[in-house]
């Protein structure tokens, strides 16, 4: 049976099961009746009106696309740049123009890098096609384990899920036996997996990779494993494992607390800051909305925040964005919204999600100020 195939109850019921609510709560955050929500599940009422699957969607805490089986909303088509890199990681030799010293191999991942982590992401998308085919004819498994990541992150933030998963997984492939190199891919790994809404797999994967970064390991090593540690309280968060999620960060926590300096030549930005910023998104998923403001607002105001990269805050704004939206508060996710497009321009003008955001927050009648101006720059009419 296709996604398309699955009737919109069976979802309704699959997602309410995913957010460990009973039918009896779904039916009080509806304001209706156990019964109603009973036939709807079982498909004996028809859920046929947009704006009743707009309600359920809200208070599911996904978008109404996920109920209806179609794709999340997107600027229209697929991103230019994306058929290229698609073409890039089909390819399996490695033309002869291609191959250069793994030092000029090093400049350009290193500048791929810094690209993304400055969300510079049409850029990225012009480079990565060159950059993967520079860093196979490199010969260094640390190199193109690097490319592989750059490419799957960036292909998480276009809604890429799948063709990112298959370059986080290309990357775990070129890591070979090393075990850092294999840990670093995982971290991508995870990503991918829970952008494609396979929190089981991303939750397997993380933890069993974080288990195998040993004490001796350097600092630098120690930060994979916490990044680890936080997908894995994600995916875990994602499959509705609370506790485990909470235990799991708590075990990053003490990562962080005993690393000391900062050192982050694998790009992971781990440290005490990005534990707090994944225990705002937890408090989310327990729906507490409530808590998870108030950590939000204490959290941004910490001195690491602001050295995090461009691309790290940008995209937690947009998490945070999407706090508010759940909690009724639109005013409050159009200043996230600002404040993401302030830092980090490229992940509201080139993210679906943000799209949706800026949807949300546009509803609002009048709408929060600088919603319209967002609206325009990402081509969405009022």
């Amino acid at each position: 049976m296709t996604s398309d195939d699955v009737p919109i109850g069976r979802r309704v019921a699959s997602w309410r099961v995913r957010r460990q609510m009973t039918q009896q709560v779904l039916a009080d955050r509806l304001r209706r009746s156990k019964s109603w929500v009973d036939k709807i599940e079982r498909g004996v009422r028809p859920l046929d009106r947009y704006s009743v699957i707009q309600e359920v969607a809200h208070v599911l805490r996904v978008e109404p696309e996920a109920l209806l089986g179609q794709p999340p909303s997107t600027p229209a088509g697929t991103p230019d740049g994306v058929d290229d890199i698609r073409a890039a990681l089909a390819r399996y030799d490695t033309p002869e123009a291609t191959q250069q010293t793994p030092e000029e191999a090093g400049r350009q991942v290193g500048h791929a890098w810094l690209t993304y982590q400055h969300a510079h992401y049409g850029e990225l998308l012009r480079v990565v096609p060159g950059l993967l085919d520079t860093a196979q004819g490199a010969r260094s498994a640390e190199l193109l384990v690097s490319a592989y990541r750059i490419t799957s992150s960036l292909l998480v933030k276009l809604g890429e899920a799948d063709l990112a998963w298959l370059a986080a997984d290309r990357a775990m492939g070129a890591a070979g036996d090393d075990p850092v190199l294999a840990a670093t891919a995982a971290v991508s790994v995870g990503q991918a997996l829970r952008a494609s809404g396979r929190d089981r797999l991303a939750l397997a994967a993380t933890l069993a990779a974080a288990n195998h970064v040993r004490p001796q390991r350097p600092a630098g090593e120690w930060a994979v494993g916490g990044t680890l540690l936080l997908q894995a309280a994600l995916a875990a968060a994602g499959c509705g494992e609370h506790r485990h999620a909470a235990a799991l960060t708590d075990r990053a926590a003490g990562v962080a607390t005993n690393l000391r300096g900062y050192d982050d030549q694998h790009r992971t930005s781990f440290g005490p800051v990005a534990v707090e910023l994944v225990r705002v998104l937890l408090a989310a998923a327990r729906d507490n909305s409530v808590e998870a403001l108030r950590r939000h607002s204490i959290v941004v105001r910490r001195e690491g925040w602001r050295w995090l990269p461009a691309e790290y805050r940008g995209a937690y704004l947009l998490d945070a964005a999407r706090v508010y939206v759940h909690a009724g508060d639109l005013r409050g996710a159009a200043r996230a919204l600002v404040d993401a497009d302030s830092v980090a321009p490229g992940e509201v003008r080139g993210r679906p999600l943000a799209r949706t955001l800026i949807a949300n927050c546009a509803r609002a009648r009048p709408a929060p100020a600088g919603v319209a101006r967002l609206a325009t720059l990402v081509g969405l009419t009022r």
